[in-house]
């Protein structure tokens, strides 16, 4: 060995796999070769899930906005797309995603913070108002009271004339990755996805154009799970909800096609490419393999991926701005269906209009002026992407195994063995970055004595928590209190009888009923989850 390869120092990723200084046609052989990586838009999809993916259809770019009110919020809506956004993705804010309404005690000093308040259906109606759905397709981020959420956007939708069967839209919905990683739960693990489930039925057979789940790895990526930690408890989670629906009767083609993904990425550019290649092409092996599916829609990973906050720093924040810049490229080398680009002071407050435009231009710079739509895969056939992508597929199985399909996940995380195994790799991630052994600018490295941040806070103002408060009121005062009451103790009766709650619920914010109002009638049948406390090795 010469002396220059033998000073060279190792290069490992965080998720634990060696790099090589130099790869080569025997180093694909080795790690598995090239059977398995296709032609795009073919199973197994390595290659992207679209024959001619962005030169027939460039990535919908989906900005995560939503603050205040929702006259705020639509302003926010209304700002993106009149400066080139193709899809809204809306932020709610704590106590709605954790189903309590903007006047109740555990409410106070949250409203609007982090996300756009909503109570009744009337705020609901005044967010889109406006808002063409069959022409801009709307993301939720809400999990826990996803239920009432969606059941209001349903409502809403009809109540202007969209069929549900035409509607076209997303829900977040995935509460396993929040007991994993966020933590806005509000119901026991068993009866939490026993929601998710109602979700995915009622909508593959109402409104089969809506993904009723986008499957998030992105939260436990950003809890500091590892590249691959975050794809396999991503496609686990999958499973669990997919085994629980068919256990219902219904067929993996009736309710796969309506799953999509959202992943995070930040870190190194080419482990983040290797693990969407890999995640790909394992979830089309399984949903053909296990669980016999047979449509090409149901073996197809959809994803939003874009930068993830986790990425960010606080120190020398308009160095954030060039690392979207690389997390949108990374995420069009990836093939992701959709994009949604953090924006660099979100270290530290809601974005900026400013830091908004910044990241919706960085992604219309990318699609217009440097070749990413050019050509399908660009690095498909990478002696080094090829090989990593194999190690990668494998690193995900080793840990797929480890859970033993759906159900596994389902109780490793009612017993709180994947939250112990993320919080481990959180741990370690922070070890070496006081260390020094990975290095962040601006943080480790290239660090200033003093500095000045240039970054406009975003205000919070009493004076709309207030005026929020008052609009919630006065829809309680003017709504039909009969109807309401009659139609929360339908949906008491069919949550008690285990019955799909959609309709009813539907039902009940048809006639104004709350969110917090919802469910608290949830919570008095299912009761609440309490997180395990314990340590496992």
């Amino acid at each position: 060995m010469s002396k220059e390869k033998s000073d060279l120092s190792r290069v490992v990723w965080e998720s634990g796999l060696e790099v090589k200084p130099v790869y080569g046609p025997a180093d694909v052989e080795a790690s598995g070769g090239y059977a398995r990586v296709g032609a795009p838009g073919e199973h197994p999809y390595t290659r992207g899930i679209h024959p001619s993916m962005y030169r027939a259809r460039p990535w919908t770019m989906r900005q995560y906005s939503g603050f205040g009110t929702a006259e705020e919020t639509r302003e926010r809506f209304l700002f993106l797309i009149k400066n080139g956004q193709t899809g809204l993705n809306v932020a709610f804010d704590l106590p709605t995603q954790n189903g309590y309404d903007s006047d109740h005690p555990m409410a106070q000093g949250e409203v609007g913070r982090v996300g756009m308040a909503v109570d009744t259906l009337a705020d609901m109606e005044i967010a889109f108002e406006g808002i063409d759905l069959a022409k801009i397709s709307t993301s939720m981020t809400i999990n826990g009271s996803a239920v009432p959420i969606m059941a209001m956007y349903f409502a809403m939708a009809r109540k202007r004339g969209y069929p549900l069967k035409e509607l076209k839209g997303t829900a977040q919905n995935d509460i396993l990755k929040e007991f994993i990683g966020r933590g806005t739960w509000i119901f026991p693990v068993d009866d939490s996805v026993r929601l998710v489930g109602d979700t995915m039925e009622f909508c593959a057979k109402n409104a089969p154009k809506y993904s009723p789940v986008s499957v998030c790895g992105y939260h436990v990526r950003e809890s500091g799970a590892n590249a691959a930690q975050e794809m396999a408890y991503g496609l686990a989670i999958a499973c669990a909800y997919l085994e629980h629906v068919m256990a219902r009767g219904l067929t993996v083609d009736e309710v796969a096609p309506g799953l999509s993904f959202n992943f995070d990425i930040h870190g190194n550019i080419w482990e983040q490419v290797a693990k969407f290649r890999a995640g790909r092409r394992l979830f089309a092996s399984i949903m053909k393999d296990r669980y016999g599916a047979k449509d090409p829609r149901s073996m197809q990973l959809r994803m939003i991926a874009g930068g993830g906050g986790g990425g960010l720093t606080v120190q020398q924040p308009e160095n954030n701005i060039m690392r979207g810049a690389y997390y949108a490229l990374i995420s069009a080398l990836s093939g992701t269906q959709t994009m949604a680009l953090c924006c660099f002071d979100e270290a530290y407050t809601i974005p900026s209009e400013r830091a908004a435009k910044l990241s919706l231009r960085t992604m219309q710079i990318l699609m217009t002026e440097m070749g990413l739509c050019d050509t399908v895969d660009p690095l498909g056939g990478s002696w080094f992407v090829e090989s990593m992508t194999n190690e990668m597929e494998r690193e995900i199985q080793k840990i797929l195994a480890t859970l033993e399909g759906g159900s596994g996940i389902v109780a490793a995380v009612r017993e709180g063995r994947v939250q112990a195994e993320v919080n481990r790799s959180a741990w370690e991630r922070e070890r070496k970055l006081e260390s020094g052994e990975v290095k962040k600018v601006g943080v480790n490295c290239f660090v200033e004595e003093e500095e000045e941040h240039a970054v406009e806070l975003h205000p919070y103002r009493e004076g709309e928590a207030a005026k929020q408060v008052q609009r919630l009121r006065r829809t309680k005062e003017t709504r039909d209190a009969k109807a309401v009451e009659r139609t929360l103790a339908r949906l008491r009766a069919a949550a008690a009888a285990k019955e799909n709650v959609m309709p009813a619920t539907i039902e009940a914010v048809e006639a104004y009923a709350s969110v917090g109002e919802v469910c608290g009638v949830l919570r008095e049948v299912y009761g609440e989850f309490k997180e395990p406390v314990g340590s496992w090795r």
